[in-house]
């Protein structure tokens, strides 16, 4: 059969699970996709080149965290492939933030506070939005750059939150927005309770089940209350706007 070019279809959001997207995908080609839905390949580089062709009835996958928040990525996606299907993971902004900062601070024991990064004056309440684990939260203003190029119809907005607590739900929604038959189901999940985190069950193919990385799970710095609710109250328009462009409302408040 001959090659046709690509289908391509990117991910993105730094600390907000899509590596665990990126391993139920990669669960749906190796074990439960049938031929003419299968995944090419995973490449990590905005390079046309370098990704994999494909067969017409192929879709290939390309994940990279820093996507949705790097200015010239929506114009250089859309010059490789206009129709191209983003899917973006979300979760509570605020959330995100620790989380990020958790991550950073386990190879950089030595960096600043988590409070002392967020604000540029915590008495007057001013956050710091040059700090990136601040601006990257602010998803309203991301999103901006990316409807310049295009239609929210080629967006798909998973929850972080829900990727946790329903995965099969989560991930029906990502193969419905793919156009593939539902064939991640709740059959292939059971909650792992030492991690915190869903995990898919061993298949005749693979002995053991596939859980996420140590890296994954982490429990979470301790912050003063009171810092959580300065960055909940900062975060807010932007959330609000962010419900409204996307016609979803993800529950932060």
């Amino acid at each position: 059969t001959s090659e046709l070019g690509f289908k391509n279809t990117c991910y993105s959001y730094k600390t907000c699970l899509s590596s665990p997207q990126k391993t139920f995908l990669i669960y749906l080609e190796r074990y439960l996709m049938p031929e003419q839905y299968s995944v090419a390949s995973f490449v990590f580089f905005l390079n046309m080149s370098l990704m994999p062709r494909t067969l017409e009835s192929q879709i290939t996958l390309e994940k990279t965290p820093s996507y949705f928040v790097t200015q010239e990525a929506p114009r250089r996606i859309f010059n490789m492939s206009r129709d191209t299907k983003l899917i973006v993971v979300v979760r509570n902004p605020v959330t995100r933030a620790i989380s990020d900062y958790t991550q950073t601070l386990s190879k950089k024991p030595d960096i600043p506070t988590f409070e002392g990064l967020s604000f540029r004056n915590r008495t007057l309440g001013l956050v710091d939005v040059s700090w990136n684990a601040i601006r990257i939260g602010m998803y309203a203003l991301h999103l901006e750059s990316w409807l310049r190029y295009f239609p929210l119809a080629q967006i798909h907005f998973v929850s972080g939150e829900r990727l946790i607590t329903d995965p099969a739900g989560e991930m029906g929604r990502v193969q419905d927005f793919l156009g593939i038959k539902r064939l991640i189901t709740d059959k292939h999940f059971y909650f792992n309770k030492t991690k915190g985190f869903p995990c898919l069950k061993k298949t005749e193919s693979s002995l053991l089940p596939r859980c996420l990385g140590k890296s994954k799970g982490r429990t979470h710095v301790q912050i003063d209350p009171e810092v959580i609710d300065q960055l909940r109250e900062f975060y807010r328009p932007y959330n609000i706007k962010f419900y409204e462009t996307v016609g979803q409302d993800f529950r932060w408040e």
